[in-house]
């Protein structure tokens, strides 16, 4: 084990001493930050935005104006003067996050559809035939872009403008300043008719400027405008979807981040900070305080600055105060320490933990400073008090300076996460957010990677509230790969150390941030300096990982990284330990479960049908089930079918399907087979990762999905849709990553449980039962008396007798493994595996190296579409209660295979539908998008039940009774009603 980084998580933002400046020519008195600029002297200073600073406000809250240069001709002083007439632009509101968003938003947000006006109105909110998001509607509107580049279409290769007015009495206030917290391409910026910057300087999309406008802020109404230029995400720090999704043709230009305005009197508080020194048991928490005060006046300045410590759920504030003296035009940081304070020093502290291991106790910073008795203004921040260590472990030939690891206040964990990807538009909403957290939780994953998007600090809180880990980082294959897009000038160095500043302030504040890392390349040596600097001057002190891959760049050492694979694998793929990539030292697409990696799935993940109806035309679906060839729009614009990196068809998913499972000869039974494949595909990647993490010499540590989510309808890379569908490889994610399981290793045939939860479970007995197509138990075993700890995974428990495997010309044999974890005699958990004696065969030496995987053979499944016809009996019961996301109903519903004989009820799914008392449905579109479901995609045998639940929302019926309806394989839909009890 070597390489020990250990982080103890402080809370609020620090500020920067050095952020980069200019003085501006375009009137006296304002300030420019950017590439060009000195360090910053002690006259000014940049606030981050999430600080809660009560001098702080988001402009634009009464809305914005919004059009193309190509319609606006007038100068940017005419434009930015009061009164101007832009009664004809887009109105566009802030976002949830103070923002208003990017040139498409701001036309769908008005139903304006340029390239085809019988789409109009265009929404994006809603996935129906008058959506942005359905078949190829934003194609048709909006253009098309065949690769990551500078915008083509002529709607777009223009400048835009943004426009609003604010009023602003300025009264005895000694200084206003305007803060732009970054643009997506680059801007010119105006004010009341005068240009406070260029282009040349305001640029980066995690970058934040600064201008005094004391001089040019007019009693009354102020207009701003703000012009920008397209964005060019391989010549700009910004971002892109790389290939995702289909691009935006905006390439999404504009304004993600709030703009914002700073008015203070003679003092002002800002950046006030927490940095903590934890004991190793957590026993205790040294705490220490940072905030500064400025002064805006000519003349020396007394106060007193305030900072209070409330603890989660009440208790005894820590109150602290001391007298300052702040000389004229100046910054100075004052510094509360556990030396000088000692009720600093917290024993016995409430310690924030992931989901799964505890609560998320969050601890509230409020700083102020006063003259006389009297509040200048204040600051207010939450933190939590956690330790991060990361470090590298275990030894391999194939990473020799081992794997990286985390653990999380002292408790080592493993990874198991996805990839987050925003709106397509980068319009963030709390409620979506909301919605996505709680979907994350019931699928049972701990961590989220965010690559080159960093989201707003309201998202950020969100995940802290949720317990959801965070790994942020730059980008792959754009701008911020300084190897590939060689901006190393002066110039560029500057923005990268400002953006890393913006990112460091933005990020520190946040408990569920635990890593930062760098994607496909590791930074050049001046890039990883400048960065790592800047994360210091910032205050950001969690660990910092120098790539995606296996790489090392000094001094952050070696990344203990891999990537991929990114296409169709078989399940037994996650489970090698012995094959490794020996021509390639970053181990990119040498995905078994061994070492960390960094993003990896086996690619497409079909919905169900309701979902698939709800973005895709009827012609799109014919031909998702009958040309395999067809680059659908709803992948990505990479028409090719190779395995290589191109996932823009069904191509590699749809050969295996057919092989392994057969021909499909409609579109629901394609979407069910389809289901299955991708059900036993996720399950097996977090099974493996979970079921390797003990091994020798290298232990599997952490598999990040390649993607979680998709901020626009997909069939590539998502656990769920942005409808919120939970598919087959939902529900197989779901079991894998269940809190206490058991479940059957592919490679070696055994039974392992594994307690993911935080707390010992005690008196566990095991089951595994082995059965052939026709339902006849082959084999049952059972090992009982076990005792699990907390992340403890016990392997080789039993090893089921299991049919002969077989190669052709001999007959394949499919049949089923279910395992059965019970405690004290209750059921904890039911794992069911379909499986075949003909098994997957991997061409390894054709395979590493590349995205996805070539077969010699492959398994033989096709007998599952024989089964003979099953029963079930269904009942359900719904009641009031709080479930996640606010939802304020759940259903309970058990199933029970009532067939006769043998006979197996397979893959059996249950949805929540409005409908009628009687168990009638309404028409059309019926499924509740806000359900959430605990289990589903079930197998059962006869005389077996297992009972599901499902929360939703009470508003999503619609004054409907809700309607369960259970259908299988081989069982037709039956319809149950459960109604709502009478208040």
């Amino acid at each position: 084990m070597t390489h020990l980084i250990t982080r103890s998580r402080f809370a609020s933002a620090a500020s920067a001493v050095a952020l980069l400046s200019l003085v501006s020519t375009a009137a006296p008195g304002v300030l420019r930050h950017g590439p060009q600029a000195a360090v910053l002297t002690a006259h000014q200073t940049s606030r981050p935005a999430q600080t809660g600073a009560s001098d702080i406000a988001d402009l634009g809250t009464n809305g914005w104006r919004v059009v193309s240069s190509a319609v606006a001709t007038q100068s940017g002083a005419a434009i930015s003067t009061p009164g101007f007439n832009d009664g004809s632009w887009l109105p566009v509101s802030n976002d949830d996050a103070g923002a208003p968003g990017t040139e498409i938003e701001a036309l769908a947000a008005n139903g304006k559809c340029p390239g085809d006006t019988s789409l109009q109105p265009v929404n994006l909110s809603t996935a129906s035939p008058h959506s942005v998001y359905f078949g190829e509607n934003m194609k048709l509107c909006y253009g098309y872009e065949r690769r990551v580049e500078k915008d083509t279409d002529p709607r777009f290769d223009v400048p835009w403008w943004w426009r609003t007015d604010f009023n602003q009495d300025l009264g005895s206030r000694h200084s206003a300043t305007l803060i732009v917290n970054g643009v997506i391409g680059a801007a010119d910026v105006w004010l009341n008719g005068h240009e406070l910057a260029t282009s040349a300087t305001v640029t980066g999309a995690y970058t934040r400027f600064t201008f005094n406008i004391t001089g040019l802020a007019r009693q009354g109404t102020n207009s701003l405008a703000i012009e920008i230029l397209p964005n060019d995400p391989n010549k700009m720090f910004t971002l892109d979807d790389v290939d995702w999704n289909q691009i935006p043709p905006d390439n999404n230009t504009g304004i993600e981040f709030p703009v914002q305005l700073e008015v203070d009197g003679a003092l002002s508080d800002g950046d006030a900070y927490v940095t903590q020194d934890d004991a190793a048991n957590l026993s205790r928490a040294a705490l220490t305080v940072s905030t500064e005060i400025t002064n805006h006046t000519v003349t020396s300045q007394a106060a007193t600055v305030t900072a209070t410590i409330t603890p989660p759920g009440g208790g005894t504030p820590i109150a602290l105060s001391r007298d300052v003296f702040v000389p004229a035009s100046t910054t100075k940081t004052i510094t509360f320490t556990p030396a000088r304070y000692p009720m600093l020093t917290v024993q016995h502290p409430k310690v924030w933990w992931p989901y799964q291991l505890g609560g998320q106790p969050l601890y509230k910073l409020a700083t102020s400073v006063m003259q006389n008795g009297k509040v200048l203004n204040s600051t207010g921040e939450t933190f939590g008090i956690r330790t991060v260590t990361s470090y590298l472990t275990g030894k391999s030939a194939a990473e020799p300076a081992g794997a990286r690891a985390f653990k999380v206040n002292g408790v080592p964990i493993v990874i198991r996460g996805g990839g987050w990807s925003p709106n397509i538009f980068l319009h963030y909403s709390s409620a979506d957010t909301s919605e996505q957290a709680a979907l994350m939780k019931n699928l049972g994953v701990n961590a989220i990677r965010l690559e080159g998007h960093i989201m707003p600090s309201q998202w950020l809180r969100q995940m802290d509230r949720a317990g959801i880990l965070v790994n942020a980082g730059y980008q792959c294959c754009d701008a911020w790969q300084l190897q590939d897009s060689g901006l190393t000038s002066t110039e560029d160095y500057h923005l990268l150390a400002l953006s890393a500043l913006t990112i460091g302030e933005n990020l520190r504040n946040d408990p569920s941030v635990f890593s930062f890392q760098w994607s496909d390349d590791n930074p050049l040596g001046r890039q990883e300096a400048v960065t790592v600097k800047a994360f210091g001057q910032a205050g950001f002190d969690d660990p910092v990982i120098a790539s995606a891959e296996y790489k090392k760049v000094s001094p952050l050492g070696w990344s203990g990284e891999k990537e991929g694979p990114y296409n169709w694998v078989p399940p037994a793929y996650w489970y090698d330990t012995t094959h490794h990539a020996t021509h390639d030292n970053s181990q990119t697409n040498a995905g078994g479960s061994w070492g960390y990696d960094s993003e990896q799935s086996a690619g497409d993940t079909v919905p169900t049908l309701d979902s698939l109806k709800r973005f895709m035309t009827p012609g799109e679906l014919a031909k998702l089930w009958q040309d395999p060839l067809a680059n659908q729009y709803h992948l990505n614009y990479e028409p090719s079918c190779n395995h290589s990196y191109s996932f823009g068809t069904l191509c590699l998913f749809d050969q295996a399907l057919t092989a392994r499972y057969g021909k499909a000869a409609s579109l629901a039974q394609y979407v069910e087979l389809a289901q299955a494949q991708d059900y036993e595909d996720t399950q097996s990647q977090f099974e493996a990762f979970i079921d390797h993490s003990g091994s020798k010499p290298l232990p599997s540590t952490g598999t990040i999905y390649w993607q979680m989510n998709k901020g626009f309808p997909s069939l590539l890379w998502n656990l769920y849709n942005t409808d919120g569908d939970q598919a087959g490889s939902y529900f197989g994610a779901q079991e894998a990553n269940r809190k206490l399981h058991a479940l059957y290793a592919r490679d070696n045939g055994t039974v392992t449980l594994d307690n993911l939860s935080n707390h010992t479970h005690s008196g566990l007995s095991v089951e595994a039962k082995v059965y052939n197509l026709a339902g006849t138990l082959l084999d049952d075993r059972t090992a009982k008396n076990i005792t699990l700890a907390s992340q403890q995974v016990r392997t080789n428990v039993l090893t089921p007798k299991v049919p002969t495997a077989t190669t052709p010309p001999q007959a394949a044999k499919t049949y089923f493994v279910e395992v059965l974890l019970s405690q004290g005699g209750k059921l904890a958990d039911r794992n069911v595996y379909w499986l075949s004696t003909q098994k997957d065969v991997v061409n390894w030496d054709a395979t590493i190296g590349n995205p996805s995987a070539t077969l010699s053979r492959y398994a033989n499944l096709q007998a599952l579409q024989t089964l003979p016809k099953g029963a079930v009996s269904v009942t359900a019961s719904t009641a009031s209660r709080p479930g996640p996301d606010g939802a304020n109903l759940a259903t309970t519903v058990t199933i029970k295979n009532t067939s006769a004989a043998h006979t197996v009820a397979f893959l059996l799914r249950a949805d929540v539908r409005r409908g009628t008392a009687s168990g009638g449905l309404q028409a059309g579109d019926n499924e509740l998008r806000s359900s959430i479901w605990t289990g589903d995609d079930i197998t059962l045998w006869p005389g077996e039940s297992q009972t599901l639940t499902v929360s939703y929302d009470s508003v999503d019926l619609d004054g409907a009774t809700p309607v369960i309806t259970v259908s299988g394989w081989n069982v037709p839909q039956m319809n149950i009603a459960a109604p709502v009890p009478a208040s």
